[in-house]
């Protein structure tokens, strides 16, 4: 970045001062809470966090330096505000996959066309989007998801959600648009699964093993420097034979 560009140290310093505000209004928040899930507390860590994120842009613009803090991501979810004895809930499940081999999904698709003795008289098996439609007839959501290779599956991201009702819903009421009203303040807990997740976690440990495997070298080059070099010499033949007898008396 260029001079000119750059923030001026009294940017850099407002900035400061507006985290130690953001600061003592989350803490004053926190003393007067109403509850674990009070928004006011919520609104406060949000204003402090973006606070913290300006500083730490400015610090490191100008003077190529940054905080200790980590800022939390926008995945986390809004405070909960539904009932807090639900009498329902609803389970929302979404699992994406790519269709990696589809001959072999075609394939499976067909045998079970094949045992099924009525027939629909249509050979559906023949196209991927008739397969899919035959394999997600037969098989559950979760042996798909467990045997997916077998269909030529390749999985992608995952989520569940579990969210909270006052009461059941009446029959067919959402088919029409089953995923169109969903409150997040009413999600009681989610589950992602995502290879970002992995890859964030390989990086981990990568910047923890920037040695590859020189450490397990060092180690083998101990455990030699301790062995006795003398050792293969005093066992001869003879003597070893002896020494498994022994051991099969015991």
């Amino acid at each position: 970045m260029s001079d000119a560009a750059q923030p001026t140290a009294a940017e850099v310093r407002a900035a400061a001062e507006a985290v130690k505000t953001a600061l003592d209004r989350h803490l004053a928040a926190v003393e007067r809470r109403s509850g674990e899930e009070d928004p006011a507390v919520y609104d406060a860590f949000n204003e402090l966090a973006a606070a913290a994120e300006a500083y730490d842009e400015l610090l490191y613009d100008r003077y190529d330096e940054v905080t200790p803090f980590e800022i939390p991501g926008e995945d986390t979810l809004p405070p909960y505000t539904g009932p807090e004895e639900p009498s329902a809930l609803s389970v929302l499940i979404r699992r994406d996959y790519a269709v990696a081999e589809p001959q072999r999904l075609m394939a499976q698709a067909r045998r079970v066309e094949a045992a099924d003795e009525e027939g629909t008289g249509a050979e559906t098996s023949d196209t991927v989007h008739g397969a899919l439609g035959l394999l997600f007839g037969e098989f559950e959501p979760d042996e798909i998801a467990s045997r997916h290779k077998e269909f030529g599956l390749e999985e992608g991201d995952s989520t569940l959600w579990v969210t909270a009702a006052d009461e059941s819903a009446e029959p067919g009421e959402w088919l029409d648009a089953p995923f169109e009203q969903v409150d997040p303040q009413r999600v009681v807990c989610r589950f992602d699964v995502s290879a970002v997740f992995d890859e964030e976690f390989d990086d981990d440990e990568d910047d923890e093993d920037e040695g590859g495997d020189g450490g397990l070298a060092e180690l083998e080059e101990d455990l030699d420097a301790d062995l006795d070099p003398d050792l293969d010499e005093d066992l001869d033949e003879d003597g070893a034979a002896a020494r498994l007898e022994a051991d099969r008396d015991r």
